[in-house]
Formats: structure tokens, sequence, C-alpha cells
């Protein structure tokens, strides 16, 4: 997959290539980590080699990343799964297997999402929202039934003495509050499907999580 257009950042044109990444992207896209969670972020919660070759080789349909001027600067990683896997409460290392995805479904009929990250000087370029374009186009390629996955709340720790993290999440919706990726996630198609507690170690989501979905509008029933 490859596909090329141009983006603008503070009204200047940007040519981005959004293709599937590779063994040769590998240093790359460590950097792209590492750009985007300085320290005092642990290094050793950046992605790894090991993970890394995990998706290439499982899933490489799922490994996507955003190259401006040859420099890699956002990427999106996916996996398939059996979408009653969702129908329990599921922490992001169980769906996932730690990010490794070593339990990738090639049968399964939900593109789950693992990551998403966009180095902080390309954030206001809108690549993030290209990415998830990317993977819907990927669940309709696939003929899934949908893309699914758990997104943080960050603002819920502002809220959670007078909220619950499920009217949290409504108030967001109905634009009476905003929250940085929940918003995010809105303006990207993506709909509530559920409210996950434990889903990360995440301070400021009080590790809760919004699980979003987007349902393939293509999708026959049958597969």
């Amino acid at each position: 997959m490859r596909k090329e257009f141009i983006a603008y950042l503070s009204g200047m044109p940007l040519r981005v290539i959004i293709r599937n990444y590779s063994a040769d992207d590998i240093e790359d896209m460590i950097g792209i980590q590492r750009e985007s969670f300085p320290p005092p972020f642990p290094s050793e919660l950046w992605w790894s080699r090991e993970q890394l070759n995990e998706h290439i080789t499982r899933f490489p349909e799922g490994a996507i990343c955003a190259e401006i001027n040859g420099k890699l600067i956002g990427s999106m990683t996916a996996l398939l799964i059996d979408g009653a896997e969702t129908d329990a409460d599921h922490s992001w290392a169980q769906i996932t297997d730690n990010g490794y995805i070593r339990n990738h479904a090639p049968a399964g009929n939900t593109l789950y999402v693992v990551d998403l990250c966009v180095i902080p000087a390309y954030r206001q370029a809108g690549i993030g929202k290209w990415l998830m374009q990317t993977m819907y186009e990927v669940v309709v390629h696939l003929q899934l039934k949908r893309l699914l996955g758990g997104g943080r709340i960050p603002g819920y720790h502002r809220y959670q003495h007078e909220a619950s993290a499920g009217q949290y999440i409504d108030r967001v919706v109905a634009g009476e509050w905003s929250d940085p990726v929940l918003s995010f996630l809105l303006r990207c198609g993506r709909m509530p499907a559920g409210v996950i507690p434990d889903y990360l170690e995440d301070e400021q989501s009080c590790n809760y999580a919004a699980l979003m979905e987007w349902r393939n509008p293509f999708w026959n029933g049958n597969n």
C-alpha cells in the first residue's frame, strides 16, 4: 500500500507519503517513538525491534507509516481479532499481546488499533487523521466488519469526582466538554462502543479508556 497527498502545516504545503513500514524502517520507527516520548518517558516502552519485526511479518497490512521528505514522522499499527474478544473487559496488554501481536487472528473480522503516533512537530498537519483514514481503507479492502480500539481519555482526571467515565465520554460527545484524544477520535469518525476500566496504567485517564469503533459501511454481514 502506498499513497501520496498534500497536507498543510502553518499554511505551508507538505508532500506526505503513507505506506507500509518494513524491516528497513525499524530504526526510523524507533526514532518516531524517541521524538514523541522523550525522557523522562522510559525508553523501554518505545517499540522494540522484536515488536516491530512481529508487526511486519505477522500482519504487514496493519503496519503503516507517514513520511515527509524521506523522514518518517508518524505511524499506526493494528492487528486482526475476533470481534467477540472485546465483549468482555480487556486491557491493551491482553488484546495486543503487549504490542507483539502474536495473537493476530488472520480470520478475524475486526481491525484493532495497537498504536497511533505522530511526532510533535507535525501534529497540527492532520497526519493522525490521514493515518486513521488509511486504516479505514484497510478495513474496506479486507472486507472486515469494523475498526476498533481503546482510546485514552486524558481529560477525565479533572472531572472524575463529578462524573463516571461513561458520563464523561457522553458529555464529550455532546460537546459540553473536550478531550484531546477522545475529541480527535470523534473528528476521525469513530463512535463510542463502551468503557474499559484498567485498560492502561494512565493517571490522566484514571486507567479508563473509551472503546471506539468505525463500522465498515460496505460490510455485508457474511464474513
